[in-house]
Parts: C-alpha cells; structure tokens; sequence
C-alpha cells in the first residue's frame, strides 16, 4: 500500500484505498484491508463516479480537501463515505430528496460527524442555503434533465467566491436523442454564462457509460 497522488487516497497497483474512518466497519459491501495496522477501504470506481474520474490522469489538486463541500444526490452515501475518510475535518453537507435513500445516509452521518444530511431537492437551494452558507467545493451527481441548472443555481447561492466545482454530467438524462458531444459542449458553455469557468472534462467510460466529469471554478 502506498500513497496515490491526491491527499488522503492510497493504491496497491490500479485499486484505490481510503484510510477507514470507522474501523471494522463497511459502508456498502467494499473490501477491507489492513496493512501496517492501518484499516482501509477499497474505493471501487463501478460504485463511485469520482473514483472512476481518479482512474484518469487528473491532477492532485482535485481533490485538495477544503473547509465546507455541498455533495448534491448523495444516494445512500457511497461516494459520500470516501469524502469523510479523505476529508475528517471538513463540513459534507450533503443533499438527498429520496427518502428510502436518506435514511441509510441518516445512519451513517450519525457515526461520522463531518457528514451533514439534508432531506431536500437539490432544485431548491433556497430552502438550506442558510444552513449550509458558503462552501469551497460544490459535488454534483443528479440525475435530472435540468441537471446544469441545477448545479448554477447552488453554485450562484451556495458556492464560494472562489470555489470549485465537479459536476458529474448525465449525458443521457438531458436527453436521448442528440448527439452526446453536443450535450457537453451546450453545458459548458451554460456554465460559461453563469460566471464559472470549466478547466477540466473526463469521461468515465467503462465505469460509468455517457457521464462527462466537468471540473469548474469561479
């Protein structure tokens, strides 16, 4: 086991690790492993999107921890789970709609206190902007057709003046009928408009089949 280039995440050739937070303890199945009598975790990039776009050649700086994230779509917290082990001292304050999934993400925020659930829609910012104020990093994984509307507008109420962001792009989900670049290249420039600026685009094929990673800033 050695580190991998970004903080916080480990490797034993192509498979990535985080340092387990929670001891003994497994969050969706993943594997455990134990090496110099530290516990970690595999981070399985067929179960989570960012340790799909970790298997491209991006930079260590995506994933410098900040102070405050807003994790949009949190699900039942898989990727979730690896940001707390990555990023111990920052506030997740993570947005979930569902219900069914909420409660699972209910559970495992009481074990770690940096994981902040809300049960909300991520299409309505106003209703926790005052709870979660100005974060460093806005996380996206929304499976809505308005799905770039949706991360401007968290990004124009919730997203620090020099924040990022990572939106994970549903390509499919804003529609099936027109050409996949012809998506990327509209939301781009729908970004654009809204004052933020894309630096980084990744697909995550064969993990995740038409999702584009879009890394932005202010």
């Amino acid at each position: 086991m050695e580190p991998a280039r970004w903080p916080g995440v480990w490797r034993d050739g192509r498979d990535l690790y985080t340092r387990n937070a929670e001891p003994g303890v497994k969050v969706y199945g993943e594997v455990l492993r134990v090496s110099d009598g530290t516990e970690y975790r595999a981070w399985d990039p067929w179960r989570s999107k960012l340790a799909a776009l970790l298997t491209r050649d991006v930079s260590a700086e995506l994933l410098a921890p900040p102070g405050s994230v807003l994790y949009l779509g949190g699900a039942h917290g898989t990727t979730v789970s690896h940001l707390s082990d990555l990023w111990p001292e920052a506030a997740i304050y993570v947005v979930e709609k569902s219900p069914s999934a909420f409660a699972p993400l209910l559970a495992l925020a009481r074990r770690r206190e940096n994981l902040l659930p809300i049960l909300a829609d991520a299409q309505l910012p106003e209703r926790y902007r005052a709870d979660v104020g100005e974060v460093d990093l806005l996380y996206q994984d929304v499976a809505q057709r308005d799905q770039v509307r949706i991360f401007r507008e968290n990004a124009e109420a919730c997203l620090d003046r020099k924040g990022r962001g990572l939106l994970m792009l549903k390509v499919r989900s804003v529609t099936q009928r027109r050409p996949a670049e012809a998506i990327v290249r509209e939301s781009r420039a729908a970004l654009g408009r809204a004052g933020l600026s894309v630096d980084g685009e990744w697909t995550l094929a064969p993990f995740a089949r038409e999702h584009v990673v879009l890394s932005v800033h202010r």
